[in-house]
């Protein structure tokens, strides 16, 4: 007798009552309220309400049957990748011989503060169905998924049931594997130029030559090998490779102006998705990547290197990357770029210069670091000041304010221009446009032969 009352109080657990419920009822109610004054109505009253309370014992019967059964399964990939849509997929079997209405309740990391999340189906008898939603991580770290729940109900739709399926799972949020594999797959296409990558004419045929090939749409005609086309009666061009084993950096600036979040993410965020766009492309052109980070003091350092685990290295590198409070030491920048960076290299520099100020204060360091490497400063412009700035204002205060703001977006402009009048390239980008400017930046210098 205690285990059936243990059951049955389990049981009673996963039932809850729906709107229907109460709408059916209040009906019951309404009647016999007015089964007082007009005396033909209550009769009526009752009636109904056995019938209600018939389909409720029903309802409920058919729902806490054995054979009311559900299973599933979450599937997640190996890891999300931080910024970008992840696909998540939950599949559900229905053994009961029931079609059932379903709310699904999907218990997500608490890193996405969603509270009101939750899918509607409708799954028939003995049926598998494959549900599928997209998360966006805006933080790296470890992401605990909890509980499937499921509330199934019948066609009354008077109660309801509450299945639990324990999938619990914990996966890393890592820089972004989709991103990387989007830009190594645009910057190797021939017809990506449709897609944001630029194709840098290369300046005269300095490379080494590769092989002849057939010509397809996109290679220069002027590498058109006469000779071969004549004897193969088809269109053949020469292949030249670009220098290979050139060394690129990425070194990334983790104090605290890093900090600032644009669509949810860090500027620090960003810089670690394109460093690792950055490296996987140059490792496919054969060079050397290497990563450091600052602030205060050194952080990370590998150097640079091309073999097989080079990429992995980094990534989990990036991974565990974090901002810190203080400002950046300069200094400690120049001297590592002396004592742990050997060779000329092309470095991209990420950071963020927020006034004039800011960037004349490491621009002395920043020369010197040129002398001895290509250093390609990259810095963020203010989107929502920008916005701002070229917005419409309709009060003196809205004038004045945005008079300020287009100041701070010339400031930009000016640094880029003063960066250039001491023989530094730079890139100033939108957050969001970072991986596709610094990818085309080094397609760009690797095309000219400058690194």
């Amino acid at each position: 007798m205690p285990d059936s009352l243990a059951v049955f109080t389990s049981r009673m657990k996963d039932l809850f009552l729906t709107r229907r419920f109460f709408q059916l009822f209040g009906v019951c109610t309404g009647l016999f309220v007015l089964g007082f004054p007009i005396g033909w109505i209550f009769p009526l009253a009752k009636l109904v309400l056995a019938g209600a309370l018939t389909l409720f014992f029903f309802d409920t019967y058919l729902l806490f049957s054995k054979k009311t059964k559900i299973a599933g399964e979450r599937k997640l990939p190996k890891l999300l990748s931080l910024g970008d849509p992840n696909q998540v997929q939950i599949i559900l079997k229905n053994f009961s011989s029931l079609d059932l209405n379903l709310t699904i309740v999907d218990e997500l990391p608490v890193q996405f503060q969603k509270r009101d999340f939750e899918i509607e189906k409708k799954i028939r008898a003995g049926e598998t169905q494959l549900f599928s939603y997209e998360l966006t991580p805006v933080e790296r770290g470890e992401y605990n998924f909890g509980k499937i729940i499921i509330y199934a109900s019948t066609s009354w739709s008077l109660v309801q049931r509450r299945f639990e399926i324990n999938a619990g799972a914990d996966v890393g949020v890592f820089p972004s594997i989709i991103q990387m594999k989007k830009f190594e797959l645009k910057a190797f296409s021939k017809t990506s130029r449709q897609e944001g990558i630029k194709k840098i004419r290369r300046l005269g045929h300095s490379y080494e030559f590769e092989q002849i090939k057939n010509y397809v749409q996109g290679d220069d005609y002027r590498s058109v090998n006469w000779k071969a086309t004549g004897r193969r009666n088809e269109l053949m061009v020469n292949q030249y490779e670009d220098e290979r084993s050139q060394q690129i950096y990425c070194v990334i600036d983790k104090s605290r102006v890093m900090k600032m979040p644009f669509n949810g993410m860090s500027l620090l965020d960003y810089a670690i998705n394109t460093s690792l766009v950055i490296s996987n492309i140059a490792l496919q052109k054969y060079d050397r990547v290497g990563l450091l980070s600052f602030s205060d003091i050194i952080g990370t350092v590998i150097k640079a290197d091309r073999k097989s685990g080079q990429l992995n290295k980094i990534l989990n590198a990036l991974y565990k990357e974090k901002e810190h409070p203080l400002e950046a030491n300069y200094e400690l920048l120049y001297y590592a770029s002396r004592k742990l960076i050997l060779h000329r290299s092309l470095i991209f520099l990420f950071t963020n210069f927020e006034s004039t100020y800011a960037l004349e204060r490491v621009l002395p360091i920043l020369r010197r670091i040129n002398k001895f490497h290509l250093l390609i400063p990259v810095f963020f412009e203010n989107t929502e000041i920008k916005d701002f700035a070229t917005g419409e204002v309709h009060s003196l205060e809205g004038i004045y304010h945005q008079t300020v703001a287009q100041k701070f977006v010339s400031e930009k402009s000016q640094m880029v221009q003063q960066l250039q009048q001491y023989g530094i390239q730079s890139i100033l980008t939108r957050p969001e446009d970072l991986s596709l400017n610094a990818v085309n930046k080094y397609l760009e210098l690797k095309a000219r032969g400058l690194i």
